[in-house]
């Protein structure tokens, strides 16, 4: 916690405690899709929280696509593993990050309204709990491998290839 002291006219003074909000840092952020026609794609990334309190991450939005979601893969009764919205968002722990990754949890872009062009930068803003709105230049990667070393996840093929750096500024 963070203590704030005000001097009153040089009578009194008042002490304010404020909660330390979570700190929000973005790395190593790129967007996808599987093609010049797709209707869809992702944008992943490591997001760290540096504060001392966890934060949670419960929306996004982007000009690019019609409706953006927070999504996860789970695994279906036949085994197959299946795209689901995540509506609660994902836990940004305290000291710690969350990994937004091809075949786990990711941001979801459906109904494209722009082509996703290799190296063309896409402003994402990630909404929080605590930290509040964060846009994020997210670069468009269309031939980074995936930790696996194959370029596909259960959104169709994605391509292959290497990695882009996003980066970040804080908008509240």
């Amino acid at each position: 916690m963070f203590i704030r002291t005000l001097a009153l006219s040089g009578l009194t003074t008042l002490a304010l405690t404020l909660p330390a909000l979570a700190e929000i840092e973005v790395k190593d952020a790129y967007a996808r899709s599987s093609g010049p026609m797709a209707m869809a794609g992702a944008a992943f990334m490591e997001i760290v929280n540096t504060g001392e309190e966890d934060d949670q991450l419960i929306g996004a939005k982007a000009g690019v696509a019609k409706r953006v979601e927070l999504h996860t893969h789970i695994a279906g009764d036949d085994g197959v593993m299946k795209m689901r919205e995540v509506e609660d968002g994902f836990t940004i722990p305290a000291g710690g990050s969350h990994m937004l990754q091809r075949g786990g949890d990711h941001v979801m872009f459906m109904g494209l309204t722009e082509t996703f062009e290799q190296g063309k930068m896409i402003p994402v803003t990630l909404v929080f709990e605590k930290a509040g709105e964060i846009v994020v230049e997210v670069p468009v990667d269309l031939e980074r491998q995936d930790a696996m070393g194959h370029g596909k996840m259960g959104h169709g093929t994605m391509g292959d290839g290497n990695m882009g750096n996003g980066a970040m500024k804080q908008s509240n």
